[in-house]
């Protein structure tokens, strides 16, 4: 198990991971968005079981006698002198701000490509297939994506030479910022809007999980949003309104994808393309 700086880096993500839950949580009882569609208690046990199976997979990628996890990645680039930043005197504090940038590009793209590329696209709809959108939706992804997932990661650390401590903090962010910006919760309009200018909010990624077509070809940011206003991605609002519009797929409205082996089956199903 990885240390950084003598403190555990499972006990840095459990820690961090639990606050943000539990705050969504709470904010998604106090301030909702929207009436929620699907029994909460089913979806929960679905989507926190999908988490847990993932979680078990990274950890059993991190055993391997060559660990496929981008931390380790990071510290064996250290090691060989791989990757820009292993080869430059740029000041650490620089280096952490310019990984966590292109790694967020790097997640920016693969959530372009899992929306572009069939078989992505097959991995990819087990996550767009929940019947509503809330904090547990940003850990509902398919085991094998989460797997294909740390594998574009380690491309991108090892060719950056990022530190492990900038992997770190960017895997903390991105996953806090994922339960953030699909938390069911209803910010004031003027705090949407100020924040949206830099990062992607509960509003602007539930447009992401419209059911039409053009709307949830749009929106990919997890984190910043600058991607999206970049490559003309990006759609402010739903055109239903967001009380009104309809999240998930439309060819999968039953009570399937509350279900934890109908979703892990997702993938192997035969609708392939979008409506």
């Amino acid at each position: 198990m990885a240390t950084l700086a003598g403190i555990s880096e499972a006990a840095v993500r459990l820690a961090a991971f639990a606050a943000i839950f539990a705050a969504m949580a709470l904010l998604e009882l106090a301030i909702p968005r929207r009436e929620l569609s699907a029994p909460k208690g089913r979806r929960w046990l679905t989507n926190l079981s999908i988490v847990a199976i993932d979680s078990l997979l990274v950890r059993l990628m991190g055993a391997l006698a060559v660990p496929l996890v981008a931390v380790a990645a990071a510290l064996w680039a250290e090691t060989q002198r791989i990757g820009l930043f292993n080869v430059l005197s740029w000041p650490d504090w620089f280096e952490i701000v310019i990984a966590l940038i292109v790694l967020d590009f790097a997640i920016w793209l693969q959530h372009l490509a899992s929306h572009k590329v069939p078989v992505l696209w097959r991995l990819h709809r087990m996550h767009h297939a929940d019947l509503d959108v809330d904090v547990t939706t940003a850990l509902r992804f398919h085991p094998i994506e989460i797997a294909l997932s740390m594998l574009w990661k380690i491309v991108w650390v090892l060719l950056l030479g990022a530190s492990a401590l900038a992997v770190l903090l960017f895997e903390v962010i991105l996953n806090g910022c994922a339960m953030f910006n699909h938390a069911n919760v209803e910010l004031p309009q003027r705090v949407d809007r100020i924040l949206r200018l830099f990062l992607v909010t509960p509003d602007m990624h539930r447009v992401h999980h419209s059911v039409r077509y053009r709307e949830h070809d749009s929106n990919y940011g997890f984190n910043l949003s600058l991607w999206d206003r970049l490559f003309s991605t990006y759609t402010p609002q739903p055109e239903s309104g967001h009380r009104d519009m309809q999240v998930g797929l439309a060819y999968y409205r039953s009570d399937g994808p509350t279900r934890l082996l109908w979703s892990l089956a997702v993938p192997f199903r035969g609708q392939a393309g979008h409506d």
